[in-house]
């Protein structure tokens, strides 16, 4: 009904969101010279800047839920204009040092010249982690007054600045002079966009309306201390998750020894990953599904709705997006020649490259099955606030991604097909451990449900005995008589 509303445009948002990143390679593949050595260089620097902006992501939870007042905010934005500080420095040490070199071209066994590319790349985009940061935090500003469709609005912005600029700059000096500024600067396009159109959306509609210091009703005021101490957990799990990719690409290049086979097939994965993410990212906003829909969350906006939701609409709604999702990827991946022509059309590459591809994206069409599971059973969680649980299923995705990547090629498998399929066997392991912990929450509240039922009935059976008001009167009147 109507109330699905928010959770169709939210996943409708992410949909359009997962595009994103094909039109950046688009911005590379259409530099026919050296088209695969570019798309092998970038997508070694953007998983690797990801894997810093990943945790800063999960600073809108911050917002979400300590901003209160402006003084408040100021403290949330220093925490971010130094994680930013600390992420720039970072990213100019692996350009510059030693360190970098150890990094992309000995432990990734890349040749001289993608090293080279991945290093100024990575140095690029030393400024985007704080312009994402600060994105993100007041995105969970606007979150908390209830501006969710302001934040959907900047992403989809977002979007489109990076695909109008991508197809801008592909007509500058620059694809001759330095092709790898193209999604670049794109990129940071886009993301000036976001952070603008939240930071207005923040000044409009809330800076005036918001106290300056947070009163005892609404809790006291947040220190730094306390944001950062309800930030990091999260921002591990989604770190161990973020470092997936950078681990596979490192697994990849070094089974294949640093060769011209080693940086194809880091291109590979770097064209695969956006187009085999398209049919299913959009199914990790069914964790949203039951904290949206919770009678028992007070500041829950749809709680004063006239909704009649129950578990069983919410496990159903989950089955049929699930049902959607793999019928898009077997549509889209196992039909022949569609793929091929997504790649083609879409990214730019050439049809032999685009049949290199077909494989690792056939393995894609059996990610939605763990992403559903992972995404249902943790929105339950949410809801209950048991999200501590979560923390050992990263641990194990991570465990199992990486005897993955060792095991696999003894038994054949390698490149491009290594990599996609031990990240499918991640997502596996991470989804049975969110399953187990779910079991064990489930458990604890069965059994401290029925020792609330067993003291109840205790409680009224020793009511029963005991004798009605009225009768200890008519006792306590009749003793006073024969005195």
């Amino acid at each position: 009904g109507a109330n699905w509303f928010w959770y169709t445009s939210t996943c409708a948002t992410l949909f359009v969101l997962s595009v994103f990143q094909q039109a950046l390679n688009r911005g590379i593949a259409a530099v026919k010279e050296d088209a695969v050595e570019m798309l092998a260089s970038y997508g070694l620097a953007y998983s690797l800047m990801k894997f810093f902006t990943g945790p800063m992501s999960d600073f809108k939870n911050v917002g979400l839920v300590f901003v209160n007042s402006k003084r408040d905010r100021t403290k949330a934005v220093l925490c971010m204009v130094v994680a930013g500080a600390v992420a720039a420095v970072f990213h100019t040490l692996i350009a510059y040092s030693d360190l970098g070199y150890y990094i992309i071209n000995k432990l990734h066994h890349v040749d001289e010249s993608v090293g080279s590319k991945t290093r100024r790349a990575f140095l690029y985009l030393a400024a985007f982690p704080f312009m994402d940061a600060m994105a993100w935090t007041h995105a969970g500003i606007l979150l908390k007054h209830k501006y969710s469709f302001l934040v959907g609005c900047a992403s989809i912005s977002d979007v489109i600045a990076q695909v109008v600029f991508v197809a801008i700059l592909l007509h500058s000096h620059l694809e001759c002079r330095e092709p790898l500024l193209i999604p670049i600067l794109s990129l940071y396009m886009g993301a000036l966009v976001r952070c603008t159109t939240l930071c207005l959306g923040y000044y409009r509609n809330i800076h005036d309306v918001i106290p300056d210091r947070s009163g005892p009703e609404m809790g006291g005021e947040a220190t730094i201390r306390k944001m950062l101490s309800f930030w990091w957990p999260l921002a591990l799990i989604l770190a161990t998750q973020r470092i997936s990719r950078p681990i596979v690409n490192l697994f990849v290049s070094r089974d294949l020894g640093g060769s011209s086979a080693a940086t194809e097939a880091v291109a590979i994965l770097t064209a695969t990953y956006p187009v085999g993410h398209m049919p299913y990212g959009w199914l990790t906003e069914i964790r949203a599904v039951y904290p949206a829909f919770d009678k028992n969350n007070p500041s829950n906006k749809l709680v004063n709705t006239n909704s009649t939701v129950t578990a069983t609409h919410i496990k159903k709604f989950t089955f049929v997006c699930m049902a959607l999702s793999l019928t898009l990827c077997f549509v889209m991946f196992w039909t022949p020649n569609v793929s091929e022509k997504i790649l083609v059309d879409i990214i730019g590459v050439d049809f032999a490259f685009a049949e290199l591809c077909v494989v690792p994206l056939r393995i894609f069409s059996f990610f939605p099955v763990p992403v559903t599971v992972r995404a249902h059973l943790t929105g339950w969680l949410m809801t209950l606030k048991k999200t501590f649980v979560l923390a050992p299923s990263s641990v194990l995705r991570i465990i199992v991604l990486i005897a993955s990547l060792i095991v696999l090629p003894y038994l054949g498998v390698h490149g491009a097909t290594l990599g996609v399929g031990s990240l499918l066997a991640g997502f596996v392991g991470e989804s049975t451990m969110v399953a187990i912990a779910a079991c064990y929450v489930y458990r604890k509240q069965k059994k401290k449900r029925n020792e609330n039922e067993t003291a109840t009935e205790g409680e009224d059976s020793a009511m029963t005995d005991m004798p009605h008001t009225e009768e200890m009167t008519d006792i306590v009147e009749m003793r006073e008589e024969n005195e």
